[in-house]
């Protein structure tokens, strides 16, 4: 039996979304609310940080200039042990669909 890596669904959400590449906050949390999920700034902020405690993403700061400001643009990139928290949830996931299949109550 595969075990559930504990991932909430807004978590394998955000991880999801760097499985391709690296991405700036403002593209995830754009990601994000296609799904219908709205976070605040700081909400968005501190999930980042915990899946950065978790060494499940790293991000790092890039600087560019937009109309002449220099900005700050935190940008996130998926770590290994993101990579494979995902993998183990989506694994999890397509067992539990396969045994229980899509039966409506």
């Amino acid at each position: 039996m595969n075990r559930n890596p504990r991932l909430s669904n807004l978590q394998f959400l955000v991880l999801g979304t760097l499985l391709q590449g690296a991405r700036a906050g403002r593209e995830i949390r754009e990601a994000l609310r296609r799904y219908g999920v709205k976070r605040s700034g700081p909400g968005f902020y501190q999930l980042m940080a915990r899946l950065e405690e978790s060494d499940l993403v790293e991000g790092s700061y890039n600087q560019k200039i937009v109309e002449g400001q220099i900005i700050r643009e935190r940008t996130y990139r998926l770590r290994v042990p993101g990579r494979t928290a995902w993998n183990q949830s989506r694994k999890f996931n397509e067992t539990v669909i396969a045994e229980f299949g899509t039966s409506r109550a």
